[in-house]
């Protein structure tokens, strides 16, 4: 069932939002988390919307997926620079976007973000933004760089954003999963901050350090390199044959998606 980031995180309870691709990210995604009986949010970036040219395919089949679930499944634009594009999402039914600023000066992100912010509260959309710099973005963000608590509340009050990405260990598209995030600054982001933490470049954490961050305080938690790296193989594997047909490698990717959401819906969102 088509919900929203705000129906889902509503108690509390962390949330895993999964980068979509293609066609079989979706697929294998909402497969995981009709298994595990989670809900679950279908991300999609706006490198992903480069990759195919336009936002409105990609969207259509995951609104049709979304729709046809039997679990709440929500549509996140992720790591948007454009307002314009924010704004195309919300109108073809996304529920929550992220408006990444982070690029920009102090003063220009919050004019920025305060600006989607306002948009997103009058269309009833979950607005999220970047505080601090997540490595592996090339130029844009510097490794070794945290947010400090502070200045995150303070953000967020001039804003009026209703989740907040922060840099607390984590990389982007890692392939190795050894980051460990600082699980003190999380409990006193948590304890600053009003509104729900994200975690972004989690593919590069292993899961018991990721059970210890929504333990900590996360409640959003972005996968994407995890879910390629697994396709990929997949894929790889699958097209060895050499056989003209490449449905028979797709449908191994997509089981691969499957198997990776079921195993970290099981440590992002266990069943009490």
């Amino acid at each position: 069932m088509l919900s929203t980031a705000a129906e889902i995180l509503a108690g509390g309870r962390a949330v895993a939002a999964f980068n979509v691709i293609t066609l079989e990210y979706a697929q294998g995604i909402v497969a995981g988390a009709t298994a595990r009986q989670s809900p679950v949010l279908l991300s999609v970036s706006h490198n992903a919307v480069r990759y195919h040219g336009s936002l409105a395919p990609i969207a259509a089949a995951c609104l049709a997926l979304a729709d046809g679930a039997a679990v709440p499944v929500g549509l996140h634009l992720d790591h948007c620079e454009d307002p314009a594009l924010i704004e195309h999402a919300i109108d073809l039914g996304f529920g929550s976007v992220m408006i990444d600023a982070s690029t920009l000066p102090y003063d220009e992100n919050v004019e920025l973000t305060a600006r989607v912010a306002d948009l997103g509260r009058s269309r009833g959309v979950w607005v999220e933004a970047e505080l601090g710099e997540i490595g592996g973005k090339d130029g844009a963000h510097a490794p070794g760089v945290r947010t400090d608590p502070a200045e995150a509340a303070e953000f967020v009050a001039a804003t009026g954003v209703d989740g907040l990405a922060v840099a607390v260990g984590t990389s982007h598209a890692m392939t190795s999963r050894d980051a460990r995030p600082d699980l003190s600054l999380i409990a006193e982001l948590a304890a600053a901050v009003p509104v729900p933490l994200v975690l972004h470049g989690s593919s590069g954490v292993p899961d018991d350090a990721l059970a210890e961050a929504v333990a900590a305080g996360i409640r959003k938690v972005n996968v994407g390199t995890q879910l390629s790296v697994d396709y990929s193989d997949a894929l790889r594997v699958g097209l060895a044959d050499g056989k003209a047909d490449p449905r028979a490698a797709l449908t191994s990717a997509r089981a691969s998606i499957q198997s990776t959401v079921e195993r970290l819906l099981g440590v992002i969102t266990p069943v009490s």
